[in-house]
């Protein structure tokens, strides 16, 4: 996936998660454009620490798609460490 810009907007919280000795934030970021038949769409995002020439931010596809924001939500937050590290990990630059 791409990198996103150092400065997106704001999403849910959803875990503090631990990868290659760097600590990420996870957030639920949704779609802008809604339609009734589509449901609720979002994805990930994943900030590593700030203040550094580290990585950068990457975020997935839309790949929660719910019938309303709060299930959206229960969704992402059912995810567990190590399926978000996996997500994390498919976001990310290959290694040079």
């Amino acid at each position: 996936m791409t990198p996103l810009s150092q400065n997106p907007q704001p999403g849910v919280h959803i875990a503090t998660i631990a990868h290659e000795g760097l600590i990420w934030d996870a957030f639920l970021d949704f779609e802008d454009h809604m339609h009734p038949a589509a449901g609720y769409r979002a994805r990930f995002r994943f900030e590593p620490p700030s203040g550094n020439e580290g990585p950068p931010v990457t975020a997935t596809a839309a790949i929660i798609i719910e019938n309303s924001y709060e299930e959206a939500v229960a969704k992402a937050r059912s995810f567990d460490d190590r399926q978000l590290q996996a997500l994390l990990r498919s976001t990310l630059p290959e290694p040079s």
